[in-house]
């Protein structure tokens, strides 16, 4: 039974209701979670709200609270901040407040609320749940609602969506605007550097987080910096000393600039505030480099949303109304979330609770329990940064030799795994050598030792500073393996798309007949394409996808100045269709045709028809995507002329084919992240299998787990057997037989305005808890 009324309320405001003040905010991606929610409400055939600024307009009502339409919430995806507004209320930290808004709801019916903000916010929110018993009494008394009214309310139904850029939300992976606030800070990071390098300077950059470090801590992980203040680990107390001596290290090495992040909150051990001035002045004065320092400030809440940051939102929205309709008067209040890739439900007080347990441990001084209480890939993130920022090689050497080589096409991201991949090797002692060119150069010898100021700044460069070919091993295994045996290497990480996993597949198979090929190996998917098996993300996808879902946005911004146009649009992807759907569902496109949903003439009229009723209402554009290799027959030439054709006299068409800027650009953060914690792993994982493997003065692996593919799977990064791979793997389309992301493909048919459309509920997100008995955290972020 849907319960009449969902409402939506975006609100970034009463973090007043807890003991200290917020100011109210808003986050890039709100919009997408605003439109996902209005269609998704609609299609499940609940009559949808808007409530303009925020909680100030449910207790004001009149015209701040009005019926959405779907065409209400078109054009929207693209815009930051909140379309229907958001505002600091007062009034609703008192009970007349909430009284006048518990009356506005129940004059409309409504008694299901759907709220974004930060954690006072939400914590707003469940208060007024649980007083809304209270609330009817007082207004039935009072002669302002009937006794009719009130038994048809008499329950108020409560989700959260977590909008906020510092990410400083326990229990979920990412809150939404954290990515989007990051390419504003990379954006920045990246252009502020070359003019330090021009100049020889030290730049000190200050974001925004005055409780939570999520956002420097990524930053400084990113762009390589050589210190980091956030304020769930302050640095130690002569800390002056330990960062001048680290700024002088970082010069003698050859580098031209350095880099300081620091949080907003960032204080010492005894919590007095560390400000950008304070750095300036001790830099400047005791090492007499030219210093400058630069605060972000609301830059970072601008702009537009990322592609995650638009994805995130749609899915959040869509599990807001499936929590509301399956909600029931004894569910706790609930935020959506996200872990690893998976939607999740967890109650809502415990979320506040716990990001409550994390001020209260800084305020206490017990800086690794906060540390702790953000979660487990907080602490990866930490531990990775530390390892990359404050550690030297050490004098006495393991002789270990690691290569790497980077395999198929280019992406952006893979020079920094790279450059972590390397930093981590000679922190371990290892000697790491360079193969140029490909599984071509490890067989023609271009291999040579790469040292730690060769890798420097590597973290924001695209492409493959090592080069790469698409070259498998084939009949140059026996060359391969003689190399191998020539440079005495003792471990291979291979960089790279379906072509690494395959050649890494083949010298596995070449063990029975070479032995030098017996070693501990490693594949870090790095692909645009996204189609290794044992991974559900690969380094440079992300970048590809934000490539065209910004080609897309201008697109549609043709298209809706001119009226009635649709595009059609080829990605790349081979048949993996990733990309083809994740930008359909980032970019708001009305069709995705890709490998794995086969599609036949009648889906194609179907598609036809339904831009032909579109272009009836006040959306008068469409926009098709297509992937490379969909269907042998219908080519991106087939639809655009079938569609041409049948919309004859209601739309004309235009056609795009994106090609190889899809593989270029700078990284985005989350590329540059994920590509410096792989790299750092898949070291720290040879290492340990090449003491396994060290037998009588050699050293021999052959075993099936001496070969991984490391990859992200559901909620963490784990490495698989190459060998175990296989049954997974569709040899012939080079994609996996399993792919996590053709769940989303129904929620793209939804908001696109189809009819009957299923929804794969085999994974439904049920109620899980972050706090057990003993208090011990079980979410983290990402």
């Amino acid at each position: 039974s849907l319960r009449e009324g969902l409402i939506w309320l975006a609100s970034g405001v009463s973090n007043q209701i807890k003991m200290y003040l917020s100011h109210p905010h808003c986050a890039a991606g709100m919009n997408a979670a605003v439109r996902a929610t209005v269609r998704v409400g609609i299609y499940t055939g609940a009559k949808v709200y808007f409530v303009h600024e925020g909680y100030q307009g449910l207790v004001d009502g009149g015209d701040n609270i009005k019926p959405a339409t779907w065409e209400s919430v078109s054009m929207m995806l693209q815009l930051g901040g909140t379309v229907i507004g958001s505002a600091r209320c007062m009034d609703f930290k008192e009970k007349w407040g909430r009284l006048k808004a518990a009356c506005n709801l129940v004059k409309l019916g409504i008694t299901n609320l759907c709220v974004i903000g930060g954690d006072g916010s939400l914590t707003g929110a469940n208060q007024f749940r649980t007083e809304w018993s209270e609330l009817l009494a007082d207004l039935t008394k009072q002669g302002k609602i009937t006794a009719e009214e009130a038994k048809r309310s008499s329950h108020l139904n409560i989700v959260g969506m977590v909008g906020s850029i510092d990410n400083d939300f326990c229990g979920t992976d990412m809150t939404i605007g954290t990515d989007s606030a990051l390419h504003r800070i990379i954006e920045v990071v990246d252009a502020i550097t070359t003019t330090a390098q021009s100049h020889q300077r030290t730049f000190i950059l200050e974001v925004m987080g005055r409780h939570c470090g999520y956002l420097a801590l990524v930053t400084a992980l990113a762009c390589g910096a050589d210190w980091v203040f956030i304020p769930e680990m302050p640095p130690e107390d002569n800390w002056e000393e330990h960062l001048c001596k680290r700024l002088i290290a970082q010069r003698e090495r050859g580098s031209r600039l350095n880099v300081i992040i620091m949080a907003e909150g960032a204080q010492d051990r005894k919590q007095k505030p560390i400000t950008c001035d304070q750095v300036k002045n001790l830099v400047s004065k005791k090492l007499g480099f030219d210093t400058r320092s630069t605060i972000l400030g609301h830059v970072q809440r601008g702009g537009t949303p990322s592609a995650f940051d638009r994805i995130l939102g749609s899915r959040m929205g869509v599990e807001a109304v499936m929590a509301l309709l399956e909600a029931t008067p004894e569910t706790p209040a609930c935020v959506v979330s996200l872990s690893g890739n998976i939607a999740i439900r967890l109650p809502l007080m415990e979320c506040v609770q716990v990001t409550k347990d994390v001020t209260v441990a800084m305020a206490e001084g017990r800086f690794q329990d906060a540390v702790n209480l953000r979660g487990k890939s907080f602490q990866n993130n930490w531990n990775t940064y530390k390892m990359l920022a404050h550690l030297s090689p050490p004098e006495v050497k393991s002789n270990i030799n690691i290569a790497i080589v980077n395999v198929g096409a280019p992406c952006a991201g893979m020079n920094a795994a790279v450059r972590s991949a390397v930093r981590t090797g000679l922190i371990q002692g290892h000697q790491m050598l360079a193969v140029h060119d490909g599984f071509d150069g490890l067989s023609n010898g271009q291999i040579q030792p790469i040292t730690w100021a060769e890798v420097g700044g590597w973290t924001g460069k695209g492409g493959s500073n090592l080069g790469t070919k698409r070259q498998l091993p084939g009949k140059n295994i026996e060359q391969i393996s003689l190399n191998i045996a020539k440079f005495n290497i003792h471990s291979l990480i291979i960089i790279g798309g379906f072509e690494a996993y395959l050649g890494g597949l083949e010298l596995v198979t070449a063990r029975e007949k070479y032995e030098e090929l017996c070693i501990p190996m490693v594949i870090i998917p790095a692909t645009v394409s996204n189609n290794v098996p044992g991974s559900d993300f690969s380094i440079g996808a992300d970048t590809a996808l934000n490539t065209i879902t910004t080609t897309c946005d201008r697109i549609k911004q043709s298209a809706a100045g001119t009226k009635r146009r649709v595009f059609i649009i080829e990605t790349m992807g081979g048949y993996c269709g990733y990309l083809a759907t994740m930008a359909g569902l980032s970019s708001g496109a009305d069709a995705a045709y890709i490998y794995e949903e086969p599609f036949h003439i009648r889906d194609l009229e179907l598609n036809v028809e339904h831009l032909i009723e579109k272009m009836k209402t006040s959306v008068k554009r469409g926009l098709i995507l297509r992937n490379s290799n969909a269907n042998d027959n219908y080519t991106t030439q087939f639809l655009f002329n079938l569609y041409s054709e049948e919309g004859k006299g209601t739309f004309d068409c235009r056609m795009n084919i994106l090609g190889h800027m899809q593989q270029g650009g700078t990284p985005t953060p989350f590329d540059r992240n994920f590509g410096t914690k792989m790299g750092a792993k898949s070291v720290l994982w040879l290492t340990d299998k090449l003491k396994e493997c060290y037998r009588h003065g050699r050293i021999f692996a052959n075993t099936p787990d001496s070969a991984c593919v490391l990859g992200m799977k559901r909620r963490s990064l784990i490495f698989q057997p190459l060998a175990s791979l296989k049954e997974d793997t569709d040899f012939e389309h080079r994609i996996p037989k399993t792919e996590w992301w053709l769940k989303l493909r129904p929620i793209l048919k939804i908001l696109a305005r189809y009819e009957a459309v299923e929804i794969d509920t085999s994974e439904a997100a049920t109620m899980e808890h972050i706090i057990k008995k003993t208090g011990e955290i079980k979410g983290g972020k990402m």
